[in-house]
């Protein structure tokens, strides 16, 4: 009697074991919608001229500048945007943060500061700069009001112009 309750026992140990592997094999794949952002210009410069696409380059000041927060939460963290971003631009984000709770590592600093000599010499944030994959500025914007889908056909009439 013992003998078949632990073997019932261990047959339901064996079949709840088995179940979440078979459930997790027959699952969809999570999909990753999330955009790729580039945080040194030359990694930026080499995709675009790889794949033959324009960066977009985004400078902000992620905790003091409240266009850059609007321009972040309405526009560049929207999974639409995302989407349409993909295969039209290889993105580039360099932040300026103010607070020491968010300060970035020396060598990341560096980095954006070399992108912003190049790029944001007037120090506007924010700041989006359409730069063609030989380096060339295609066009200069900033925070729109308006959402994603506005924000898209904003840089879609910038591309247009070039």
């Amino acid at each position: 009697m013992r003998t078949s309750l632990f073997a019932a026992a261990f047959s339901l140990t064996l079949l709840s074991a088995a179940a979440p592997a078979t459930f997790a094999q027959t699952a969809p794949a999570a999909t990753s919608t999330a955009a790729t952002w580039n945080s040194t210009l030359d990694a930026a410069m080499q995709q675009a001229k790889a794949t033959n696409r324009p960066v977009l380059a985004v400078f902000s000041g992620s905790d003091w500048c409240k266009p850059c927060i609007m321009l972040k939460q309405e526009v560049l963290d929207k999974p639409a945007f995302e989407r349409f971003a993909q295969d039209k631009f290889v993105l580039a984000r360099f932040d300026f943060p103010r607070s020491k709770k968010n300060k970035l590592p020396a060598d990341q600093t560096k980095q954006n500061e070399l992108a912003a000599a190049k790029f944001n010499q007037e120090g506007s944030f924010p700041l989006v700069v359409l730069i063609s994959p030989e380096g060339k500025v295609l066009a200069k914007t900033g925070y729109r009001a308006g959402g994603e889908a506005a924000y898209e056909a904003h840089l879609n009439s910038l591309l247009a112009r070039k």
